[in-house]
């Protein structure tokens, strides 16, 4: 509709003034603000199925057995809001612990009957820190919310330390702090510049792992003695490297862990820590990942990610044998102690939430522990995704997951591109319900890997850093070229649909290559770089020094200002639709804000939903039924 039909009808219904200030008016717009709406799922065994099912289809994650392997923890949604869970693996007695405002994180404390965890307000990431009890009737105040980012780290061997790190010192630089649960207070060990963070405590002594962050897909790693403050240098490569996973023997010589130090892909290595030396366990072509040292000190378990899909592996070090693990299809996080003779693994698929089950590593003997609770739906009827490969106009090697509908219609479906955030991230075979509906709907879903992405290697990653930036927003654009040959799907009706930096992508290909996307859907998505990057949130800081260039410099303000969404959004020609959370502290709102008003102002059709008790993420039931509604009816419309 152009602007004289509007003013036309506003003048018609006596609205003409509310029309005229209409893009005038102090921003937000009332009816950008999302209401409370009544749900109906329909009836179990319709076809398709409802939205609101897919969303209240729920399993549990971060789900950790504590050392004396009699309880399970985990984070659950099942009342709206992530909060804390224990399951007592003797009785299989389950009680919610925690019934705030929404738990993020948390971590068991070594007597195994106490947990520590993190909550923030309304997503703007800034966490208090508690410890509570698991019978849920004693809890204390850790640290108490204020203006700091936080990021828990571990305990020592007898608990009553904690270690985190912190940005209360000037806001900006992660340090890290010892908590002293004797003396009730913290104290500073080490003073960071950017990204320093704590993990797990060398036995035996007063040496913490810390790493520092060095771009969004590589670390330097260190031991800090947490008496004297000096640190050492373990590893700082000079091509950076990526170091995670880490698994201590008991009489802390050295520990096992994940990298990709002068490779390609991840694999699983041992650090002797008394003589400097770094042995290769187990490599693959591709990334190893989750290594735990468990049964004391008999096994090691990693598993392999092989295009999305995990596969979980065993190795006896006594024998030196390898064995695989059988577990349904899906991504793994696999977490035991080294004297710990169980194996949880948390397993999130394409056909179910979260689920989590027990392995006995004596015979190998699983459970299943918790099951995903499935709404209704006939998981046998949701759809596994193929692995596509194709090359862009570049002859760089492009991947992605595609997500076909069960139709036997002769008609090709339209489809949506789902882009990934990070953008050090990947599409994998997990759990995506929207995906599910809408392929249930007819509509083809493509998870794409763009250049930039993990778990193609350590090149394939970089391909999209600093001054390549758009190089991976016209992998999009030959990705449909690529479908329209391969015939497929309907490539003339697809969508752009991502979040974070998906959304930043999402944001740039529509103004950047208009008509080549009928629609696009962005969510938390940077529209002005040089404004995103100055004002990011601590823990991003670091990692943006390497991934876009250091914003203080002129080179990168003015190459920046050439290449943000907010100087091509005059070119964007198909419906959008946007959401942001007005608390987000990664991605201001502001930057969601300026892509709509532009957009009004040219008379394009826009879809906002501008959560006020939301962040980077739309984490509670309410919030996210609303979204996916319009998200759902926005693409059944525009597709």
């Amino acid at each position: 509709m152009n602007r004289f039909n509007t003013l036309f009808i506003c003048f018609f219904f006596g609205l003409l003034p509310l029309c005229l200030n209409a893009k005038e008016a102090d921003w937000p717009f009332p009816q950008d603000t999302p209401k409370a709406q009544n749900v109906s799922v329909g009836l179990a065994g319709d076809t398709p199925v409802d939205i609101s099912r897919f969303l209240l289809a729920r399993g549990v994650y971060a789900a950790h057995v504590n050392q004396q392997s009699t309880h399970v923890a985990y984070l659950s949604r099942v009342t709206g809001r992530a909060q804390l869970w224990v399951k007592d693996l003797t009785s299989g007695q389950v009680k919610q612990l925690t019934f705030g405002n929404g738990v993020d994180d948390y971590e068991w404390h070594p007597s195994g009957t106490h947990l520590m965890y993190a909550a923030d307000n309304d997503g703007d990431e800034r966490q208090a820190y508690f410890l509570l009890s698991i019978d849920g009737q004693q809890e204390s105040v850790v640290l108490a919310h204020s203006n700091a980012y936080r990021a828990l780290g571990a305990f020592n061997e007898s608990g009553n330390q904690f270690s985190y790190a912190s940005t209360e010192r000037n806001g900006r630089d992660f340090d890290i702090y010892l908590y002293d649960f004797e003396l009730k207070k913290s104290k500073l060990i080490y003073q960071s510049e950017f990204g320093f963070f704590p993990h797990n405590w060398q036995p035996n002594s007063k040496n913490l792992l810390l790493t520092q962050t060095r771009g969004e897909d590589a670390n330097n790693l260190y031991l800090l003695n947490s008496d004297t403050g000096k640190l050492i240098t373990l590893f700082k490569p000079k091509i950076a490297a990526n170091f995670t996973s880490f698994s201590w023997k008991q009489d802390g010589s050295g520990f096992y862990m994940s990298s990709d130090l002068d490779t390609e892909f991840h694999q699983v290595l041992f650090y002797n820590v008394i003589d400097g030396t770094t042995h290769v366990i187990a490599s693959s072509r591709y990334d190893l990942e989750n290594v735990n040292l468990c049964k004391k000190e008999q096994v090691l378990t990693w598993t392999e990610n092989n295009n999305g899909f995990d596969t979980l592996y065993l190795k006896h070090l006594r024998s030196g044998d390898v064995e695989e693990v059988e577990l349904p299809e899906g991504r793994y996080r696999i977490r035991c102690g080294a004297m710990s003779e169980m194996l949880n693994v948390s397993i999130t698929s394409y056909n179910a939430p979260n689920e989590v089950f027990l392995v006995d590593l004596n015979n190998l003997e699983k459970e299943k522990l918790i099951s995903a609770q499935m709404a209704g739906i006939d998981r046998t009827q949701l759809v596994k995704p193929e692995v596509v490969t194709f090359k862009a106009r570049d002859g760089v090697t492009l991947q992605g997951l595609l997500y076909m509908p069960k139709t036997s219609s002769a008609l090709k479906p339209p489809v949506v591109f789902g882009i990934h955030g990070g953008p050090t991230s990947q599409a994998v075979a997990r759990w995506l319900p929207l995906t599910q509906y809408l392929v249930g709907k007819g509509i083809a879903y493509f998870d794409i890997n763009v250049r930039g992405s993990t778990g193609f290697g350590k090149t394939y990653a970089r391909l999209d850093n600093q001054e390549k930036r758009l190089d991976s927003v016209r992998d999009l654009v030959d990705a449909l070229a690529f479908f329209e040959q391969d015939g497929r799907v309907d490539a003339s009706r697809a969508a752009a649909m991502g979040g974070s930096y998906g959304g930043y992508m999402v944001n740039a290909v529509m103004g950047l290559y208009p008509g080549e996307f009928k629609a696009g859907a962005s969510f938390v998505g940077v529209a002005d770089w040089v404004r995103a990057l100055q004002t990011a949130s601590p823990g991003l800081k670091a990692s943006d020094l390497i991934e876009y260039g250091d914003i203080r410099e002129p080179k990168w303000q003015k190459f920046y200002e050439a290449n943000s969404p907010i100087n091509t959004v005059h070119k964007i020609t198909a419906p959008m639709f946007f959401e942001h959370g007005v608390n987000d502290p990664r991605d201001p709102v502001t930057e969601s804000d300026e892509m709509v008003k532009a957009l009004r102002q040219r008379d394009i059709p826009v879809t906002y939903l501008r959560f006020p008790d939301e962040g980077h993420q739309v984490s509670k039931m309410k919030n996210r039924i609303i979204f996916y509604r319009e998200l759902a009816k926005y693409l059944e419309q525009s597709l």
